[in-house]
């Protein structure tokens, strides 16, 4: 089992920026695909930034250049610095890691980008 605890949500007015943690701990692999996904009130839980085992990293179109997702050496903290935040980034936002056919999930933090 994998266990995913997010941290670094809060409140912040449009422009501002915050640093999104997530640590794993259990039986985590170098291997796979970690992501962090979004759920805003009434929508349905999209991708926002994922990075692969190699390095390679992908965003949605309405963050590129203002998120940057990364990791550590030993992959077992993830982060997603989000730059020139906007009231449309509010969220709840969730890590994600994929190994071993099995897609692992955090409780989410939520993120709250006033106007």
């Amino acid at each position: 089992q994998v266990q995913l605890v997010e941290s670094g949500g809060g409140l912040v007015q449009a422009g501002g920026s915050l640093r999104l943690s997530c640590l794993a701990s259990g039986s985590i692999s170098s291997i796979g695909t970690m992501a962090w996904y979004r759920q805003a009130p009434g929508k349905q839980r999209e991708l926002v930034a994922e990075i692969t085992s190699g390095g390679a990293r992908n965003y949605a179109d309405s963050v590129k250049g203002r998120f940057t997702i990364s990791t550590n050496n030993t992959r077992n903290i993830l982060w997603l610095q989000m730059n020139s935040l906007k009231p449309e980034d509010t969220a709840v936002y969730y890590c994600v890691r994929n190994q071993y056919f099995q897609r692992y999930w955090g409780q989410g933090t939520q993120v709250t980008v006033s106007s």
